[in-house]
């Protein structure tokens, strides 16, 4: 498998979108070294990697049938399933290696993250609560940047994986809105296809809301400084605006500028929270 398909197939962009939730993780708990840095950045890019790499083959049917995913490399018949599943097996064993070199709390902690990334695909088929889920899966990456500095267990981190929680749950009741009727037909669950558009935007700002609220409690936790505050308002107003971009007629237009813009608010808590927690 080349680059360009092992790009597409894990949509290798977004791994560094999801990067700094880690990153984050180890700044709130003093930053760590330089060696837990990069064992942070090999479990989150290992992480990513088995986690789509699962849900790429699990979903393949699915997605073959969806005219928005079919064209992805293993409908498509670009990559070998057998391909995919090792790439998630020896993703899931990097992982689980580079746990092992931080501490034995992570190494401990790296067997049910593996079970959470194999099984995210699956609550589709039979809970809506899967937009919940795939948050809670994404909570696992600030939480074990934290633990991979302490090695124990501390309320800061979790109050930052609730708000990666609730903050990931309201972007994929939004992502879902534009799967509506096809879930529908083919007996998928979701939030939007229980709940109506309506109702699903209103429980996606609840979810933003929430997720403003725990960095901010976590920030006054960790006494955070100015500009970590001030990340906090540029994240407040790009969740406004992906809010009102949510509830606009056209939403397969709409939901490509929510995304563009989505990019922006991981590295903008990054910078903040580096910048205070650099030494003067």
């Amino acid at each position: 498998m080349d680059f360009r398909l092992f790009s597409k197939l894990i949509l290798i962009e977004q791994t560094f979108f999801a990067m700094p939730f880690a990153l984050i993780g180890v700044l709130f708990a003093g930053g760590g070294t330089t060696m837990t840095w990069v064992l942070v950045i090999i479990a989150l890019a290992a992480a990513r990697t088995a986690g789509m790499s699962f849900n790429r083959v699990i979903d393949a049917e699915i997605d073959a049938k969806n005219p928005r995913t079919s064209d992805r490399p293993v409908p498509k018949g670009e990559v070998k399933t057998s391909t995919v599943w090792w790439t998630g097996i020896i993703s899931s064993l990097v992982l689980i290696g580079a746990s092992f070199m931080l501490n034995s709390l992570c190494f401990y902690l790296s067997f049910p993250a593996v079970v959470m990334l194999f099984t995210y695909s699956y609550f589709k088929r039979f809970s809506s609560s899967s937009h919940l889920y795939l948050g809670f899966v994404e909570a696992a990456a600030p939480i074990g940047g934290y633990l991979a500095v302490t090695g124990q267990f501390a309320l800061v981190p979790f109050v930052l994986g609730f708000a990666i929680m609730t903050w990931i749950a309201g972007l994929d009741i939004v992502y879902a809105l534009q799967d509506m009727d096809f879930d529908k037909r083919q007996s998928l669950h979701s939030i939007p296809v229980r709940l109506g558009k309506e109702k699903s935007l209103l429980l996606s700002s609840i979810s933003y809301l929430l997720s403003l609220c725990s960095m901010i409690y976590a920030g006054a936790l960790a006494h955070m400084g100015f500009v970590y505050w001030v990340s906090l308002i540029l994240i407040a107003v790009i969740f406004t605006c992906q809010q009102i971009l949510a509830r606009k007629k056209d939403v397969a237009s709409s939901i490509k500028t929510f995304f563009k813009i989505n990019m922006f608010i991981s590295p903008i808590l990054f910078f903040g929270s580096l910048i205070d927690v650099l030494p003067d």
